[in-house]
């Protein structure tokens, strides 16, 4: 997923609303999460916006949602390569959180619906950050088919320079 994407390609818009989107919603969760001055370490029932809470989950929520709005600032790979990375990281916190629920190392105070809140998020920026990246039929005029596959693009860019057909496998 390193190749690189065109600044004007129409998919750095997906990457970049994707990033935006959810790390707005994170800087809002912890920004509430802070301003209602729950202890850091509780694991009580304080709750922002229907989710369980506490300071620390509310300064992870502020530094993932700050990062992902950077992502959405810069756009491009950098956006998507952000929300891919995220998204696992929010999945993987998901089953870890699931399997802390009812122990004594349960620090970040989650609930069942932290924990499906997490899966949800997990896989919106996966679908964010891996669209139009991953695929097994992405369109020739995909920017990172046409990495994957430099000879045959090559050989469909001067089939259309001459102004012949776009036949795939014909060359």
């Amino acid at each position: 997923m390193d190749e690189a994407l065109p600044l004007d390609h129409k998919l750095n818009q997906v990457y970049r609303v994707g990033a935006g989107l959810i790390g707005l919603a994170l800087l809002v969760f912890g920004i509430l999460g802070l301003i209602d001055q729950i202890g850091f370490f509780t694991t009580g029932s304080d709750r922002v916006a229907g989710l369980n809470t506490n300071g620390t989950l509310s300064v992870i929520s502020l530094c993932v949602g700050l990062i992902l709005f950077a992502g959405m600032v810069v756009g491009g790979n950098v956006a998507s390569t952000l929300n891919a990375f995220f998204g696992v990281v929010f999945i993987g916190s998901g089953f870890v959180n699931l399997a802390l629920l009812d122990s004594g190392h349960n620090f970040l105070a989650f609930r069942m619906q932290n924990v499906l809140f997490s899966f949800v998020v997990g896989i919106l920026l996966m679908f964010f950050g891996m669209y139009g990246r991953v695929s097994g039929g992405l369109p020739h005029d995909n920017p990172y088919w046409r990495a994957r596959h430099p000879e045959q693009a090559e050989r469909e860019q001067r089939r259309r320079a001459r102004g012949g057909r776009n036949r795939v496998g014909v060359g």
